[in-house]
């Protein structure tokens, strides 16, 4: 595969959204691309590391032996490779364009017209933004298909807007150290429960902040230390899956802001900086297309770039869009396939970032799937 070929999702097969669906399911009804161990298991812990790409896991495998150890391949991410977007398309079993949350920053209806919001914080740039977009409609599908899974992330996640948007109705359990994610794991599976989802954020921040450095090869050494604690922790009969939402491209200096030439020609930008959304200031129909070869002049040489209309046809998102998800989005997707990123001088924060997401390059999209049984036996 090219550089230049992106990675589409495989929606219909080996892709996050199948997951939960697959783990709902009873062992003898699921499907085939899921490590042996997972088909069969009565219990199963759906662990999802933030940001950890199939990609990095093999170039270091030698610093994560229990996880290396563990049985399967890749799958792919959503698209756009990033959090929000993927973590909603895992819970609830379905792609962007079927849920509605189609990425990290998107267009919503403000008091004084369009904003753009970033769905992980629910802001913009007028503030908080829950007294005129609400978490219990922006995301249309139940999660865990309406049962009520218990979920294992940082307890500061409980209560936000975003939390709402995807685990609405999920049970909340929450840790507030790192080492304490595997004894509230495993305090569920003992009580019975047949699907544990458990989250962690630690490697993706990492990324972002230090790049691929000493300080990510020291945070996926702590990693395998939960990894192995949950192992370790669980009855034979229980089973951990390993994945992850989206891999990570190191950056670092080559995140620039987007060219005065055209700039001129947008209303605003929204997305992120290696999933670009251009939003056209001419009403006039053919705007698109005008705006897309403007992009490509500039940047087809490191970037895809295609319009909304062939976004949509090419099922990027996973399908057609419902008209208030599209409204949500810009005229043309700017991609990058170098590393390579876009910045919007209204995030700041995007100015501070090493390692980046949100592209379709198999270092974003490509994430793992392994599998093991839990060590505690009779």
């Amino acid at each position: 595969m090219s550089l230049s070929t992106p990675v589409l999702p495989d929606y219909g097969g080996a892709n996050l959204t199948g997951l939960v669906p697959a783990f709902l399911d009873p062992p003898g009804q699921r499907p085939s691309w899921l490590p042996d161990v997972a088909r069969a298991a009565e219990q199963v812990v759906l662990f999802v590391v933030d940001g950890l790409g199939w990609l990095q896991l093999e170039d270091r495998r030698d610093l994560m032996p229990r996880l290396s150890a563990m049985s399967g391949g890749p799958i792919t991410s959503v698209v756009p490779s990033t959090t929000a977007a993927a973590l909603t398309s895992v819970v609830v079993g379905a792609p962007p364009a079927s849920h509605g949350v189609v990425g990290y920053r998107v267009v919503v209806k403000g008091s004084g017209g369009p904003e753009v919001m970033n769905v992980l914080k629910w802001k913009t740039q007028s503030g908080d933004a829950r007294s005129y977009v609400d978490p219990a409609t922006f995301q249309v599908l139940d999660p865990f298909r309406g049962r009520p899974v218990p979920v294992v992330s940082k307890a500061d996640f409980a209560g936000t807007a975003f939390t709402e948007t995807h685990q609405r109705g999920a049970r909340q359990v929450g840790w507030f150290q790192a080492s304490s994610l595997a004894l509230e794991v495993r305090a569920l599976v003992a009580s019975g429960e047949p699907l544990v989802y458990a989250y962690y954020d630690g490697v993706d921040r990492i990324a972002h902040i230090n790049g691929l450095d000493d300080h990510y090869d020291a945070e996926l050494v702590a990693l395998d230390r939960i990894v192995g604690d949950l192992i370790d922790g669980l009855p034979h009969e229980a089973v951990l899956v390993v994945t992850a939402d989206h891999g990570q491209v190191e950056v670092g200096p080559r995140a620039v802001e987007l060219a005065a030439p055209l700039v001129r020609e947008l209303s605003m930008v929204s997305g992120e900086a290696r999933f670009r959304w251009l939003h056209a200031k001419s009403p006039q129909s053919d705007s698109s297309e005008r705006l897309a070869g403007r992009a490509r002049d500039i940047y087809g040489h490191q970037a895809w770039v295609a319009t909304l209309a062939e976004v949509e046809a090419q099922g990027w998102l996973g399908g057609p869009l419902r008209p208030e998800f599209r409204d949500r989005l810009g005229d043309v997707a700017l991609v990058p396939f170098e590393p390579v990123a876009y910045l919007d001088r209204v995030e700041s924060r995007e100015f501070q970032l090493v390692c980046r997401h949100g592209s379709m390059t198999a270092a974003e999209m490509w994430v793992p799937l392994v599998a093991q049984q839990g060590r505690l036996g009779p």
